[in-house]
């Protein structure tokens, strides 16, 4: 017989579909992962789980790591150690210890003293390590940036971590389909993250919540790669699971040459070219959100508040409550300008400010610094400015700006020149702003302490910041600088030491690690090793609710980043809500955060009238936090994606009641200080004499788990002859994703990539620079 027609598909329908192992009957999917990001702050708990299972990494050559958050971006001439190096206790014992994770389990690493090392969003891609048609994940809520090579590329958390590095798969559910059509020629001085705090500025941070979205129109099409990772990165910010860009010919320029991409010249180059190029929605293909933008609709824009959809455009003012009718974004719009320090009205061009940061996984590659480089060259900053920083995305970022000069334009103008890393993006390491210090970024997060305690941050592209430096104030970069092109479509690589030499020798093939010459899969067979761990069961929970009415409260809030250099899963309950637990700067109790009251210091429960919860970082620790004061279920309408995915993976119970009246019952019995029951099997929300408040769904495996305490790696390992079906498919269709596939054409059979040795002293001391691939 026939077979089916093929019902029209988006893309992210097809990539989707590409890496579905297997899907259970309530619809839950264990999807394959093509690639994996690991650096120092998410995977210390994953691989101490994957030691005490005594499980092993699947797929070694899938698997790339790197140091970026909490790592000092000072100068490393005198570079010796990473122990000697980083003063921090914390931040310092994090990448060691992810040192130590990198040889345990015979990982590529590229270090501090590896020239390639780097954000980790910004070296995938460099290095060819992100291809179009792939799945991609890190603990990392920004993986999304990866979308805009035509990849599936989302934030996991740490448990999930711990899952693709034991099984090289996720457990996930499929999202809804979204499209951002944008539509003309983008005005002078507009860039790609004008684009993108537009379109959240439009929809949300929780408008795309549960859907990937796809970017397209003429607009996103004249971008470069460059460009489009910016867009894709801070898809996360409008609450999406991802975001995406089909691949075109711009797409397959920027990847020719790239180390990990196949040689241009191989028959897999060309296979991939084809196979790339048919990544695109389908004509007729349904979307379930759409949103369409002119572009003469977007101006220059920066953000005013604590959240990235707090924005409007450099000509406009400060807004007030009374600009929104909905009583939620009126208490939201109090507190940001109270936050902010800022008075509803005030021209946006009248703020002051103190810093300046050019940097981030979202605006640190070298068009990035080209772009804001013409618009400081021959000027210098404003006086009033304390520091003006520019913190290259890699080191290889770093050296092509070096080569072409930029660092000389920056630090003749007054920035300072730093080495690559997260830096101020954060403020996880030294580079932080101080209590009541305004900052204009070119980061991706706008929320309360992200750069520093009290720290208050606007959000704009890196012409915006330039132009902010020059004047001291927020500033329109189109009275500073003459108007240039918008992002050119070409996107020039980083050619220094960017590219790996041919093989010549049988020394060079000795240091490749081969997989057998036969076309399946071969992944460790110690992976499957060790039983499942387990979890404590959730069935009813009978306890306190602590009621909150906030909407967006985001990961930062419920644990700030300092309490994150842990490599622990337990301990963290004291940095709960710590910003709002506590006085500014001390230890002191706010009496009237609603934790510090009888009788929620006791709470087990926690409902939260206002939408998104939990939205931002990809963080676990923030269920950890939540965990460890003795929360276990989370009550609210909505929630952001990753950290939904992340309670479930520590036995917690998140419950969406979208049904305003029935959470107003629930949230009721909280305000009283009375008892609430969940009562998982039933799906039920009692009241303390058993009287029914509220329904409740979960879907159907995930409360299967819960209730008899199932361990996700245990469960995917019962389909390991699947995934291993899958990966033989793979390296038949797609020869290029076993490792640098391009090689070979040296050998037979797919070749893995060896990983980087960390050379060590008899002391056991990290030396000198990391092998080269």
């Amino acid at each position: 017989m026939p077979s089916a027609v093929q019902p029209p598909r988006t893309l992210y329908d097809k990539v989707f579909q590409d890496h579905t192992v297997h899907v259970q009957e309530d619809g839950t999917v264990l999807l394959y992962i093509d690639r994996h990001l690991v650096h120092e702050v998410t995977s210390p708990q994953a691989f101490e789980g994957l030691r005490n299972a005594s499980r092993k990494v699947r797929r070694p050559d899938c698997t790339l790591a790197t140091v970026d958050h909490n790592i000092p971006t000072s100068s490393r001439k005198n570079l010796t150690t990473t122990e000697k190096f980083i003063d921090e206790a914390d931040s310092r014992t994090q990448c060691m210890t992810l040192e130590e994770n990198v040889k345990a389990f015979d990982l590529t690493y590229f270090g501090l003293g590896d020239k390639r090392q780097g954000i980790v969003h910004i070296i995938g891609p460099e290095q060819g390590f992100t291809l179009p048609g792939t799945t991609v994940v890190c603990g990392d809520s920004h993986t999304s940036t990866h979308g805009a090579f035509g990849a599936l590329a989302f934030g996991i958390g740490t448990s999930e971590v711990e899952h693709v590095l034991a099984t090289q798969t996720i457990i996930t559910q499929r999202s809804k389909n979204m499209k951002v059509q944008v539509d003309g020629e983008l005005d002078p001085g507009v860039s790609s993250k004008d684009i993108i705090l537009h379109v959240i500025g439009i929809i949300g941070t929780a408008g795309g919540t549960g859907a990937v979205i796809e970017f397209c129109g003429s607009a996103i099409r004249g971008l470069s790669m460059e460009a489009r990772m910016s867009i894709c990165n801070m898809s996360i910010e409008a609450g999406a699971r991802a975001g995406m860009v089909a691949p075109d010919q711009i797409t397959i320029d920027y990847l020719k040459g790239r180390p990990l991409a196949p040689k241009v010249d191989s028959p897999e180059w060309k296979k991939a070219c084809n196979y790339w190029l048919s990544l695109k929605s389908d004509e007729d293909a349904k979307f379930d959100i759409e949103l369409y933008v002119d572009s003469k609709d977007i101006a220059p824009t920066v953000s005013w508040g604590t959240s990235p959809q707090d924005v409007v455009p450099i000509t406009g003012v400060v807004p007030g409550p009374d600009d929104f009718e909905d009583e939620t974004k009126k208490e939201a719009c109090k507190r940001a300008l109270k936050y902010m320090g800022l008075t509803a009205g005030t021209p946006m061009q009248d703020i002051t400010l103190d810093k300046i940061f050019i940097g981030s996984c979202t605006n640190a590659r070298i068009e990035d610094l080209r772009a804001a480089a013409r618009v400081v060259e021959g000027k210098k900053i404003a006086k009033n400015l304390k520091r003006a920083m520019i913190v290259p995305g890699s080191g290889l970022v770093k050296r092509q700006a070096e080569a072409e000069g930029l660092d000389k334009i920056f630090t003749d103008a007054g920035f300072e020149w730093r080495e690559a890393g997260c830096s101020m993006c954060l403020g996880m390491n030294p580079d932080i702003l101080s209590p009541g210090e305004r900052c204009a970024s070119t980061s991706n997060r706008n929320f309360e302490g992200r750069q520093g305690a009290g720290g208050r941050t606007h959000l704009m592209s890196p012409v915006m910041a330039a132009a902010a430096a020059i004047v001291g104030n927020l500033a329109d970069v189109r009275k500073i600088a003459p108007p240039s092109a918008a992002a050119s479509k070409s996107s020039p690589k980083v050619e220094l030491d960017a590219h790996m030499e041919d093989i010549t020798s049988d020394e060079d093939l000795d240091r490749i690690m081969d997989l057998p010459a036969d076309l399946a899969s071969h992944p460790d067979k110690a992976s499957t090793a060790g039983a499942s761990a387990g979890m404590p069961k959730f069935e009813t929970l009978r306890g306190y609710a602590a009621p909150m009415d906030i909407a967006n409260i985001d990961t930062d809030a419920i644990i700030p980043k300092q309490f994150l250099k842990t490599i622990k899963r337990s301990g963290l309950g004291s940095a709960l809500f710590h910003a709002w637990r506590f006085e500014p700067g001390s230890d002191k109790e706010n009496p009237d955060f609603v934790l510090n009251k009888e009788p929620y210091r006791n709470a087990k429960i926690l409902v939260c009238t206002g939408p998104n919860f939990g939205c931002g970082s990809s963080r676990e620790h923030a269920p950890w936090a939540l965990l460890d004061f003795g929360i276990k279920c989370v009550i609210a309408p909505s929630f952001g994606d990753i950290f939904f995915n992340n309670t479930f993976k520590n036995g917690m119970l998140p419950m969406r009641i979208s049904d305003q009246a029935a959470l107003g019952r629930v949230a009721a019995e909280a305000k009283a200080g009375k008892e609430i029951e969940v009562d998982l099997p039933n799906q039920t929300i009692r009241d303390a004499d058993g009287k029914e408040l509220a329904k409740f769904e979960v879907e159907k495996f995930r409360k299967h788990c819960l209730v008899n305490g199932l361990d996700d790696i245990g469960l995917t390992m019962a389909k390991e002859e699947k995934i291993v079906k899958h990966e033989a498919r793979r390296t038949r269709e797609w020869p290029w994703l076993d490792g640098s596939g391009y090689l070979a054409r040296h050998r037979k059979g797919p070749v893995k990539i060896e990983a980087a040795k960390v050379p060590k002293t008899n002391r056991g001391e990290v030396i000198g620079e990391p092998l080269e691939w």
